[in-house]
C-alpha cells in the first residue's frame, strides 16, 4: 500500500514531462534501432533506452563548453514515458534539453521520437561527481552557463519518490550478473537495471499492453560479485520491482499505465 507520502512525492513528477522551452537549445543525435536493442515483438526495450539515454549525455558532453572537465555523473533517477511504440528499424531521433537544475546535479529531458511515429518520453535526475573523491561535485560556472539560459528552475532538489517495501505477497527469483554487467566504474551499469524491468515486465506483460510509465530509481550501487534477486509485485495499480542484495533493495522501480 502506498503512503500518503509516497502519493504527494509520485506528484512532484509531472505528466506529460515539461516540453522544451526553446528546441533549436536541444541537442540532437539520430540512428537507426537496432535488433540487439529490441524484443521479440521488435519493439525497444527499456534497456535499449536506457542504453540511448547514456550514450547521448556523454554525446552531448564532447560539443559544451568545458565538457570534459565534468565526465562523472550518477544517474539517481530516470522516467521513462512509452507513448507510442518504437520498433527495429526506425530512425529514431533524439534530442537533450535541461529541465532544472542546482550547481552539482540537474534534470534532463530527452525527447525520442521515431521517423515511424513512435514517441518515448523520459528525464533523469543527474548527479555530478568529483571521480577520484567518489563525492558530489559544483558544476563549472561555464559548463552551467548555457544551462542557466535554459531553464527558470535554478534550486532543483532531490526528493525520493519511491521506498523500500517487502510485499509478502511478491514474486522472487535470482538475477545473475555477467561479466559484461559490470562497467569500468566498477558498478552494474544503469542499463542493466532496466533489464530486471523488463525481467518484470515479462511476467506481468498487462502492464505494457498500452502507454505506461516506469520511474526508476537507485538506492545504492549493485557491484560486480553480488548476489541479486528481483522482487516485484502488484499494488495501487502499479507493478513494483525491486533489485535487491542481501535482502536491501538496491533499485526500485515503479510501472503504471497513462
Amino acid at each position: 500500500m502506498e503512503t500518503a507520502t509516497t502519493v504527494d512525492r509520485l506528484a512532484d513528477i509531472a505528466f506529460p514531462l515539461p516540453a522544451c522551452l526553446d528546441e533549436s537549445r536541444a541537442f540532437h543525435e539520430q540512428w537507426p534501432v537496432r535488433l540487439g536493442d529490441t524484443d521479440d515483438r521488435q519493439r525497444l526495450r527499456l534497456d535499449g533506452v536506457a542504453r540511448y539515454l547514456q550514450d547521448i549525455g556523454y554525446d552531448h558532453l564532447t560539443v559544451v563548453e568545458e565538457g570534459d572537465l565534468h565526465p562523472g555523473w550518477i544517474v539517481r533517477r530516470t522516467v521513462i514515458d512509452v507513448l507510442r511504440p518504437i520498433e527495429f528499424g526506425d530512425q529514431v531521433h533524439l534530442r537533450r534539453w535541461p529541465a532544472a537544475l542546482s550547481n552539482r546535479w540537474c534534470n534532463m529531458r530527452i525527447k525520442i521520437d521515431s521517423e515511424n511515429g513512435g514517441l518515448i518520453e523520459t528525464e533523469m535526475f543527474l548527479i555530478h561527481v568529483d571521480i577520484e573523491a567518489g563525492r558530489p561535485a559544483r558544476m563549472s560556472d561555464r559548463f552551467m552557463a548555457p544551462m542557466l539560459a535554459a531553464t527558470t528552475d535554478h534550486r532543483l532538489r532531490w526528493r525520493a519518490a519511491l521506498a523500500e517495501s517487502a510485499a509478502p505477497d511478491a514474486e522472487l527469483w535470482q538475477f545473475p550478473l555477467r561479466v559484461t554487467d559490470v562497467d569500468h566504474y566498477g558498478h552494474v551499469n544503469n542499463a542493466v537495471h532496466w533489464e530486471a524491468v523488463e525481467e518484470a515486465l515479462a511476467r506481468y506483460p498487462e502492464f505494457r499492453a498500452r502507454p505506461y510509465r516506469v520511474i526508476l530509481e537507485h538506492a545504492g550501487p549493485v557491484l560486480s560479485g553480488d548476489e541479486v534477486r528481483i522482487r516485484a509485485w502488484r499494488a495501487d495499480a502499479a507493478l513494483h520491482v525491486q533489485l535487491e542484495v542481501d535482502g536491501s533493495a538496491r533499485t526500485l522501480a515503479r510501472v503504471t499505465a497513462l
